[in-house]
C-alpha cells in the first residue's frame, strides 16, 4: 500500500524522521542530568559561593525533554531540507553551549545567569549565555511560524493543528523566561514563582500533540477530532494565562484561591479528551 499524507493509514511523514542528531543532543541532556543528580545525592547540590548542581540537573533534563519533543514534531513543519537543517544545527550548537554554561559553571560555584563577583571568564560565559537564550527564542519563533502555513497543515492536519496550540504555549514559556531574566530571578512578590509558568508552557509540546495522535487512532469524524484538539489547546492556554496572572500578583500557584483553582481546572479539562479516548477499545493500528 502506498504511503499517504494526513490521516492516511501510513503517513508519509513520521515522528523524529531525519532528526537523529537532534535526538542525540536531547539524550545528552539526560546524561548530564544523571551526572548532576548522582553528584547531588552524594555531595548535596550547593557549591560555594553561588553554584547549585541540582539546578543544572533540572535544566539539563528540561532542555533534553524539549529537544526530544522538538525532534518529534520538526518533520511536520513543512520546511525544506536547507531550512530544516539550518534550524536543527543552530539549535544543536546553542544547546551544547547551554549545557556547558549551566553544568560547568554550577560545578564551579557560579550562577551562570546572574554572575556575582565572578572572574572575567564567568562574566563572559554569562553574557554569551544571555545571547544564546535570546537566539533560542528567535530561532524557535521561526520554527513556530512554519506550523501556521498551509504547507505544514496538509501533512497531518489534526496533528499540526495541535502543534499550533503548543507553539503558542511555548512562546508563553519563552516570555516567562525573559521575565525571569529582566526580573533578575524567578521570584515575584511574596510567593510568586515564574518558573512554574516557564515549565508548564513547554510541556504543551508533549501533551497537545499526544491528544491529536490519539484522535488519529479513533474512528472519529474530522469535526469531532478538531473539537477535541480545540478543547485541549484552549483550556491549556487558559490555564497558562491564569497561572501567569497569579504569578504576576506575587502569589503562589499552590494556594487555595480562585485563580489557582481555575488554572488547575483548566489543565484537568485539557486531559479529558485524552482520558476519554484512552478508555476506548477501538484503536486503529497506524504507524507513527
Amino acid at each position: 500500500m502506498n504511503n499517504q499524507t494526513g490521516s492516511g493509514l501510513h503517513p508519509a511523514v513520521k515522528f523524529f524522521e531525519g532528526e537523529k542528531s537532534l535526538v542525540l543532543t536531547g539524550l545528552l541532556g539526560f546524561l548530564l542530568a544523571g551526572i548532576c543528580g548522582v553528584w547531588g545525592m552524594l555531595n548535596g547540590g550547593a557549591v560555594a559561593p553561588d553554584g547549585d548542581v541540582l539546578k543544572a540537573f533540572s535544566f539539563n533534563a528540561a532542555l533534553g525533554i524539549f529537544l526530544l519533543s522538538t525532534a518529534a514534531v520538526l518533520p511536520f513543519s513543512g520546511m525544506g531540507k536547507k531550512s530544516k537543517g539550518f534550524f536543527r544545527w543552530s539549535y544543536i550548537v546553542l544547546a551544547f553551549y547551554s549545557y556547558f554554561a549551566e553544568t560547568v559553571q554550577n560545578f564551579r560555584g557560579v550562577n551562570p545567569r546572574f554572575v556575582q563577583n565572578g572572574t572575567a571568564f564567568d562574566v563572559a560565559v554569562g553574557s554569551i549565555f544571555t545571547l544564546v537564550a535570546l537566539l533560542l527564542v528567535l530561532f524557535y519563533g521561526f520554527l513556530a511560524i512554519q506550523y501556521f502555513r498551509k504547507k505544514a497543515y496538509l501533512i497531518r492536519p489534526e496533528l499540526v493543528f495541535s502543534i499550533r496550540y503548543a507553539m503558542i504555549a511555548i512562546m508563553v514559556s519563552f516570555a516567562a523566561g525573559l521575565w525571569i531574566s529582566f526580573n533578575q530571578g524567578r521570584l515575584v512578590g511574596l510567593h510568586g514563582n515564574i518558573i512554574w509558568l516557564h515549565g508548564l508552557g513547554f510541556h504543551a509540546l508533549q501533551a497537545l500533540p499526544f491528544v491529536a495522535w490519539l484522535t488519529e487512532r479513533q474512528s472519529l469524524t474530522s469535526p469531532v477530532r478538531r473539537t477535541s484538539i480545540h478543547i485541549t489547546g484552549a483550556t491549556y492556554l487558559l490555564g497558562l494565562a491564569l497561572t501567569g496572572w497569579q504569578t504576576y500578583l506575587g502569589n503562589s500557584i499552590f494556594e487555595w484561591s480562585l485563580l489557582p483553582v481555575l488554572a488547575a481546572g483548566c489543565f484537568l479539562a485539557a486531559l479529558v479528551p485524552a482520558i476519554l479516548m484512552l478508555r476506548q477499545k477501538n484503536f486503529i493500528d497506524k504507524s507513527l
